[in-house]
């Protein structure tokens, strides 16, 4: 059933006002939801155009980073202005007996903030490993080392957590209370996320299949 509120909202902005009893702003909550997820959305503006786009994150510390090619858009309008990052992860089906009560169980975090340029060879170089390892745990020592123009090429953004907030919900049905007895089925379908068979390169010169972290 839902807790009481963690902690306090670290802005009005972002504080949780539909249901807040499903809100949660302590740093470790966000930052498990952040690392469960592997796609966040971004949202910004450009020439006063709001645009909302999926991409790829992944955490270091108290930071969410993204990466790109360093002339994108997107990259030069997040370093800009403000900007909004959003994660939603579907965690199962809440059946219940009526129509009115079927919800669903997820995790969610919003981020408020702007991004910064990381510049730094060192910094980017250890980033893009960490986004690497992240997924594929042993990878980045195996594979043909990144060169100085690819490293250049590439942008890498981070926005601090500081300004987030969480909200869960993951219980049961909740019926009213005479609709117990109707005669249907209710309870939670569980979702999760599962990898499937690899489907090796034809070229492929290795044959160890690497492990992921949803392995």
């Amino acid at each position: 059933m839902p807790q009481s509120a963690s902690a306090a909202a670290p802005s009005s902005r972002a504080r949780i006002r539909r249901l807040p009893e499903r809100a949660h702003y302590d740093a470790s909550t966000v930052a498990a939801i952040v690392d469960a997820a592997m796609i966040c959305t971004v949202a910004f503006q450009i020439d006063g155009v709001v645009h909302a786009i999926p991409t790829i994150h992944w955490r270091e510390g108290d930071h969410l980073y993204i990466h790109g090619a360093k002339a994108s858009r997107m990259l030069k309008a997040l370093t800009a202005g403000e900007a909004c990052v959003t994660i939603a992860l579907a965690d199962g089906l809440v059946l219940a007996r009526s129509a009115m009560h079927h919800s669903m169980n997820y995790r969610s975090v919003v981020i408020y903030g702007r991004f910064e340029l990381v510049t730094d060879p060192a910094h980017k170089l250890g980033s893009l490993r960490a986004f690497i390892e992240g997924f594929y745990p042993g990878r980045w020592d195996t594979l043909r080392p990144i060169s100085d123009k690819e490293l250049n090429a590439t942008g890498l953004l981070r926005i601090a957590l500081a300004e987030a907030s969480a909200k869960v919900r993951d219980w049961g049905v909740k019926d009213d209370a005479e609709d117990l007895d109707w005669p249907v089925w209710a309870g939670v379908i569980p979702l999760r996320t599962a990898t499937g068979e690899p489907l090796t390169e034809a070229d492929s010169v290795g044959e160890r299949v690497p492990a992921t972290r949803f392995g």
